[in-house]
């Protein structure tokens, strides 16, 4: 038998926060709070960002190719990699509509930026709409969604050492694009997948044309200047920024000191799905990759462009309370998030097949095996 719980603004009986209560405003209370200003989207603005994170990226592969010095090249790989997850942020952007007001801007500029770093626009842009609609929710959400035990437990040990060692799970993004997660089938690049509804088809069908064309580019120039030298130049940044796609969108969603719920059924909604995620400060990195970290405003509304995001963020956090978790300051760089990363992954495993309200559990075993791989 469920018991009743009974909550005033979040506080259980014994006057403890619960995550999980019912929040006691409504979405448009906290519309209601964001400044006007925060709502407008400057195209030109938003190319400024774009013009701006283009010219660093060819300025750092025309000073790689000009020194080509060991000493340089690991600056580079970082620095560019950090540069493309920049890019595909502003992709993200545009994807979202908080670019600008005009689609077909969004759709070529998301088209460009996106498919420069192997990303299929308009396959990624709807898989991810489903999420941010589905946030929170254990059975329809879409991004690093927990398994129900069931699905868990035909996983075999290796699979799951995979999945939840440091750093394999860093380097997850190029697999979802093509197979999504466990317990889901689809690929981003197949506009007969059930990712897509068939009037989406003749869009991933572009996107997916456009990712070809810059794989063939890609290839044609390593052919020409050499496969090392390729590697050097694009594919280690590339897997640069696959690190920095998988740590930010995983810690958005996972790893905070106290566990926070996930939902099915009558107990999901929209708002409190989207009170599930978690703000990160990632230092000096914060302005480079568009204050993503300010994910809570950005969940909720995700129409309010990334430069708006902490001025809406400061006037909605009076009406959020204490459901809006400060993210804990970071140095210059976020070395503390590594912690969080790897205590997420070592219990946060699958969640129960049952049950409106379910937080994470942990699969003993492979707690204790990860707890042996790390004293190795």
């Amino acid at each position: 038998m469920e018991l009743k719980r009974e909550y005033v603004n979040g506080m259980n009986e014994q006057g403890d926060f619960d995550p999980s209560s019912p929040p006691p405003f409504r979405i448009a209370d906290i519309r209601a709070a964001i400044p006007k200003q925060c709502w407008i989207k400057n195209p030109w603005r938003s190319m400024s960002y774009v013009f701006r994170d283009v010219s660093v990226v060819f300025a750092l592969a025309a000073a790689a190719v000009y020194c080509n010095s060991w000493l340089f090249w690991p600056i580079y790989w970082f620095a560019q990699g950090t540069m493309f997850w920049a890019v595909f942020v502003l992709g993200h952007d545009c994807g979202h509509g908080s670019f600008s007001d005009n689609a077909i801007l969004n759709s070529v500029v998301g088209h460009i930026l996106h498919s420069s770093i192997l990303v299929p626009y308009h396959g990624w842009r709807i898989s991810h709409r489903t999420h941010h609609q589905n946030h929170g929710n254990v059975e329809k959400d879409e991004s690093w969604v927990p398994m129900p035990e069931n699905i868990y437990e035909k996983l075999d040990t290796s699979t799951r050492l995979l999945r939840f060692t440091v750093p394999f799970p860093l380097f997850a993004f190029p697999v979802y694009l093509w197979h999504r997660s466990p317990g889901k089938e689809g690929s981003h690049f197949n506009p007969y997948s059930n990712l897509f509804s068939p009037q989406e088809r003749k869009l991933v069908m572009i996107s997916t044309a456009c990712w070809s064309t810059m794989a063939i580019i890609l290839a044609y120039v390593s052919f020409t200047v050499g496969p090392s030298h390729m590697f050097k130049l694009y594919g280690i940044p590339y897997l640069i920024f696959v690190i920095w796609l998988d740590l930010v969108t995983y810690l958005h969603h996972h790893g905070h000191e106290q566990k926070l719920p996930w939902y099915r059924g009558k107990e999901w909604s929209y708002l409190r799905g989207g009170l599930t995620t978690v703000d990160r400060d990632y230092g000096l990195f914060n302005n480079i990759h568009h204050d993503i970290g300010t994910h809570v405003i950005h969940h909720l509304f995700p129409q309010i462009p990334h430069y708006h995001l902490v001025e809406a963020t400061k006037a909605a956090k009076p009406v959020i309370g204490k459901f809006y978790r400060e993210p804990k300051k970071s140095g210059a760089v976020p070395f503390h998030l590594i912690k969080n990363l790897i205590t997420s992954l070592a219990q946060d495993h699958y969640v129960g097949n049952s049950g409106d309200i379910v937080f994470y559990q942990t699969d003993l075993n492979l707690f204790q095996l990860l707890s042996l791989a790390k004293y190795e």
